[in-house]
């Protein structure tokens, strides 16, 4: 029996910012204290407050260190592991309370939040299986085998009211219901681990600190539909992750919670790893499939649905790792305790990745219905720097942007779709004043026009096209019937794409019109940008009343565009200036301005 439990943790992000040596620094200073017999260091999952990290949190006083070094890891040891006295200077900033350590559930960023998908991440070790176990795993699919039939297990998910957190939010149960009534010799269970909006890691870090519930929630989904095999399907970009996942499935064989047999029961089910190339559009159900097969990815024509025509054209249910993380609490704890959470619509918690102009970045889990302002303002610490709030966008690519005045809107299914959005994976990106609309549209477009697997035309060429008008726009070159051209496109592109990649790639575009339709204007008719971020419409000069020829501008401008003599006034040749923007920050005068 340890006495403390030092636990850090080992997603991507702490890993990226050096977690791994403030391991070694932790067992380094314990070994030379003596105490390898009273203290254990943990390597945990993420926990959520990743600009913080790396984060390391000592049991059982709870003490939360955020952006430990080796070096802080060497104090903590000789104050709070060796001493007693906890490391108030190193401990998150709101975590403190006259010289004490409070819940982390009473600070800013983790009070609001209500953890199921992520309930274990942070806590466990994820490659240690008997931890899992002991906060309850592999109890819901034990329950399953051995007290429920497959119908009500489907029944369950059902009443729960469920819905895949992968962006479409098709009911879970439904799904489950299509494929138990397919026949068929063979079914399938898969899991989309291919988790590609830029600035998403949901599912990554449920896979990095989490790993068993997963497995556990294939292996119910495969007693519910009458499957013997399933697979996982995630990105090679996730080592870390896909490391802990064949940790996991070794480990679960050995306990006989994989494989032949389960409990006893008869029943048999069995998991396989297969690795993405990084495809944005195998995040399509069918063209997933069609890869898992080993082909080109590529999206299928449907019907007919997966339910009934999936992998290698059998039987087949797909749900994403946040769907799937829910499972296991849903039958040990009930659909109505599901249900309860949530909105009438939309049941349950959604787990979002915050991140762009915001204080606190990091992985949120909210019950529907919180209103976005409480996601920025209280649980995110707001917009840094004194900027205002612009908008948020959500749904990555396929998503839309939600404007300022729509921040009291409450989140679910419904309400986003309604004003122009989507749920999406969740990714939820925050912009300030400083962020052109235009250019986050043309961003977004960029990537769907690089991703595109090119089989349908309307995808592969319209998308193509609306790019080229938004380069227009945000190059100056644009005429106003350009702009009706973009929604004409917009919505020929939505009718008549194949796949849910074309079918909702217009949707950053048609957003941004909808509710920033002034920017769009303003780059074509005058041509200006009004946040300053397109450069081929921005223009910098001096103004000479101001300028006191200190010569700063000169020293950084990296092109030799400005001249001048020293305490004369200087100017800016607009010929040789590239608009980097940097003489702007290096006058303390005010003098240099861009137009």
């Amino acid at each position: 029996m340890y006495r403390s439990n030092v636990l850090v943790c080992g997603g991507t992000g702490c890993t990226a910012s050096g977690s791994t040596a403030v391991i070694e620094s932790f067992n380094e200073a314990i070994a030379a204290h003596g105490l390898e017999k009273e203290v254990r260091v943990i390597t945990t999952g993420c926990f959520g407050l990743c600009a913080n990290g790396p984060i390391v949190v000592v049991y059982p006083e709870g003490a939360f260190y955020e952006n430990v070094t080796p070096e802080a890891a060497k104090e903590i040891t000789e104050e709070h592991l060796l001493k007693g006295r906890i490391v108030t200077k190193l401990l998150l900033q709101d975590s403190t309370e006259d010289g004490g350590v409070s819940s982390l559930n009473e600070t800013q960023f983790y009070k609001k939040q209500l953890r199921v998908a992520l309930r274990n991440c942070g806590l466990i070790d994820p490659e240690n299986i008997n931890e899992y176990i002991a906060v309850d795993g592999y109890q819901a699919l034990g329950k399953v085998l051995t007290e429920y039939t497959p119908e009500r297990v489907v029944q369950e998910i059902l009443d729960s009211g469920l819905r895949g957190r992968g962006g479409a939010g098709f009911p879970t149960g439904v799904k489950w219901k299509f494929a138990a009534a397919s026949e068929g010799d063979q079914k399938y269970v898969c899991c989309n681990a291919d988790e590609g909006d830029p600035g998403a890691f949901m599912d990554r870090s449920v896979l990095e600190g989490d790993p068993h519930a997963i497995i556990e929630a294939m292996a119910i989904a495969g007693y519910a539909i009458g499957a013997n095999q399933g697979y996982i399907y995630v990105r090679a970009e996730y080592p870390i992750a896909v490391k802990r996942l064949g940790i996991a499935i070794d480990q679960a064989h050995e306990m006989g919670l994989l494989g032949k047999d389960i409990f006893g029961t008869g029943f048999d089910f069995d998991l396989e790893i297969r690795l993405g190339a990084g495809a944005f559009v195998c995040g399509e159900e069918t063209a997933l499939m069609t890869s898992i097969e080993g082909k080109r990815g590529e999206p299928r024509p449907r019907p007919p649905f997966p339910a009934h025509q999936g992998v290698f054209q059998k039987p087949t249910i797909l749900n994403n790792v946040e769907t799937l993380a829910n499972i296991p609490r849903i039958i040990m704890l009930g659909a109505e305790w599901f249900a309860s959470m949530g909105t009438e619509k939309s049941k349950g918690t959604k787990v979002f990745a915050l991140g762009g102009k915001i204080n606190n970045t990091g992985l949120v889990e909210i019950p529907m219905g919180t209103t976005l302002r409480e996601i920025v303002e209280e649980i995110g610490g707001g917009v840094p720097n004194g900027k205002k709030f612009k908008a948020a966008q959500t749904g990555g690519p396929s998503g839309g942007c939600i404007p300022a005045e729509k921040i009291d809107v409450p989140i679910d299914y419904d309400n986003l779709l309604a004003i122009g959005s989507m749920m999406g994976s969740g990714g939820l990106i925050v912009m300030d004043e400083d962020n052109c609309m235009v250019d986050i549209a043309k961003f977004f477009l960029e990537f769907t026009v690089d991703e595109s697997c090119g089989k349908c035309s309307p995808c592969r060429i319209g998308t193509r096209r609306m790019l080229e008008i938004l380069e227009r726009i945000t190059s100056g070159k644009a005429v106003m019937e350009d702009l009706d051209k973009l929604e004409t496109l917009c919505y020929h592109i939505k009718m008549n794409s194949l796949c849910g990649l074309g079918q909702t790639a217009p949707n950053p575009v048609l957003s941004t019109i909808r509710y920033f339709k002034d920017e769009y204007i303003a780059h074509i008719r005058d041509r200006k940008c009004p946040a300053g971020v397109c450069k081929d419409l921005l223009s910098y000069s001096i103004i000479e009343d101001k300028c006191i020829g200190c010569g700063m501008c000169k020293r950084v401008c990296p092109a030799d565009a400005i001249t001048g003599e020293k305490k004369e006034a200087h100017v800016i040749d607009t010929d040789k200036c590239v608009k980097c923007g940097a003489c702007v920050d290096a006058c303390k005068f005010e003098a240099v301005v861009r137009a």
